[in-house]
């Protein structure tokens, strides 16, 4: 992979705003915007200890932004990082990785996702970085890069993380460069709910469907792109929530038939919600 350095003048505009923007930028490919400079960058972070719960609403969500101008910023960590990466290419839509190391391929952070970075820039995307080439990551490396991550991008979103993850670093930063902040809502039972739910009480715009994000991004949504999902590949709880939903029911009766705990309920709906295979409206909840 060829590492150039990015001229100043090429910087991502927002990032030029930020009052600790990067004095110098390593890049391997090319910025989404070089070609279009109406795109949105959305920054996409989460817990590297990821739920099954954050791993699909991550997918979903992007895959539900395809056909749109967006690119998705992340930091090509082990969990929500990688998997928000991967959900943009899957979906058709570039996206931008700033790793807490140098771009030479042997010096790569983590590892593991040096194939997942070829495939980044091989794809239209590109590598960021203002270390020099061959930084090794330390501690505070990735609070550094975390501030690049939330300067460039027009909104971040937070998947899921604990009250001391790194992950509410960028979050933070997002909030003193006046950015947007997202989220989804989660089980009160998980750890990883802490963040998404601090960040809700703090103001943070809740996230429920893709629509949500376009709108959100000031973007109109439009409804032919989004993904029509097939009932048969629903897993065998929603089978159950969609075999009961003959007639548009409340949520309490819902929890009532199903017989689960009421958690599990309120997960399996959340995820219904997200995909877009039931809408609650006037307090009853629908099938799509």
């Amino acid at each position: 992979m060829q590492i150039e350095n990015l001229p100043k003048n090429k910087f991502p505009e927002l990032l030029k705003q930020i009052p600790d923007p990067p004095k110098s930028l390593r890049i391997v490919g090319e910025l989404p915007a070089e070609n279009n400079p109406d795109i949105k960058y959305l920054c996409v972070v989460g817990s590297r200890r990821y739920s099954q719960y954050g791993k699909e609403v991550c997918e979903s969500l992007i895959d539900g932004l395809r056909g749109y101008p967006i690119a998705i910023v992340s930091g090509l960590a082990l969990g929500i990082d990688g998997i928000a990466h991967r959900a943009a290419l899957n979906a058709g839509l570039k996206t931008v990785s700033i790793p807490g190391s140098g771009l030479c391929e042997k010096n790569i952070y983590p590892s593991a996702h040096k194939e997942l970075a070829k495939e980044i820039v091989e794809s239209g995307g590109c590598l960021l970085s203002e270390f020099v080439d061959t930084w090794h990551p330390r501690l505070e490396s990735f609070p550094q890069r975390n501030r690049i991550m939330a300067g460039m991008s027009h909104a971040t979103f937070v998947v899921e993380a604990e009250l001391k993850s790194g992950t509410l670093i960028t979050s933070k930063y997002a909030i003193e460069y006046n950015r947007d902040v997202f989220t989804v809502p989660h089980s009160i039972f998980s750890k990883t709910s802490e963040g998404p739910h601090m960040l809700l009480r703090l103001g943070a715009t809740p996230i429920t469907q893709s629509s949500d994000i376009v709108t959100a991004l000031g973007l109109r949504p439009k409804e032919e792109l989004f993904e029509t999902r097939d009932y048969s590949e629903c897993s065998t709880d929603e089978k159950e929530v969609i075999e009961i939903l003959r007639e548009p029911m409340s949520r309490d009766e819902i929890i009532r038939m199903l017989e689960k705990p009421v958690y599990v309920t309120q997960t399996i709906l959340a995820t219904m919600e997200i995909k877009g295979l039931i809408v609650e409206q006037m307090g009853e909840i629908h099938l799509v």
